[in-house]
């Protein structure tokens, strides 16, 4: 059997939010509208100026994202998710690449899962050699353009649900398991696996992690820090 290794894709492989590039790119193709910017450009600014949290700027791309993906043909999305992907996939952090890259070698099964959507996760994911990608669907109507309605897996927001149905699914093994997760929503998958390490954690996680002794690493420039 395996062992099985799962990464938090946004913000802890790669170093922005594939929703953020897709839809900014989106926008410059005249595919969204240019007033969709004004619609999380506050959020963005508040955010920017530490004003406000980065979750706050994201809910706002992400309701902006969602509101005008409505009647694009899915056909013109993939163009777009495969142009910021190649654009953007090298613009990842040191320390979750080079495990990647090593854990791959060593036989593992990676595992990517994002809720940005799937098919711009599962290019992202290829590029990098996972094996198996879980990200956010829309639904299609008869002529391939999105309806703008979201279908995921029922445990798409529980990350440790998803690991569980990896694991029985792909017949792998928890021992010796590896997680990485960012933030607190990332806690239940992480105490899952054997090594659980919290990269770049918010507040909510870090405090977790010194309590629970958990591996706490932040890349800062060209230092990563253990802690």
């Amino acid at each position: 059997m395996k062992k099985v290794a799962i990464f938090d894709i946004d913000g802890t492989i790669f170093r922005s939010s594939l929703t953020i590039e897709v839809t900014n790119t989106l926008i410059a193709e005249d595919i969204f509208p240019a007033s969709t910017r004004k619609s999380y450009q506050r959020a963005y600014e508040n955010w920017l100026n530490r004003k406000d949290s980065y979750d706050k700027y994201i809910d706002a791309v992400v309701k902006a994202f969602d509101k005008h993906i409505k009647g694009v043909p899915r056909v013109d999305f993939l163009r777009i998710a495969r142009q910021v992907v190649a654009y953007q996939q090298h613009r990842v952090y040191r320390f979750t690449r080079d495990m990647v890259r090593t854990l791959r070698k060593r036989g593992y099964f990676l595992i990517a899962i994002s809720h940005s959507p799937t098919d711009v996760v599962g290019e992202f994911a290829k590029r990098w050699g996972f094996h198996r990608v879980y990200g956010l669907g829309f639904e299609l109507d008869k002529h391939g353009k999105f309806t703008g309605r979201i279908t995921f897996d029922k445990f798409l927001h529980d990350k440790a649900k998803i690991l569980q149905h990896a694991v029985a699914t792909e017949k792998l093994s928890l021992k010796g398991s590896i997680g990485v997760g960012d933030s607190e929503g990332d806690i239940p998958m992480l105490k899952l696996v054997d090594r659980p390490i919290c990269f770049n954690p918010n507040s909510v996680l870090y405090r977790y992690a010194k309590r629970s002794k958990w591996e706490i690493v932040v890349e800062r420039k060209d230092v990563i820090y253990k802690i």
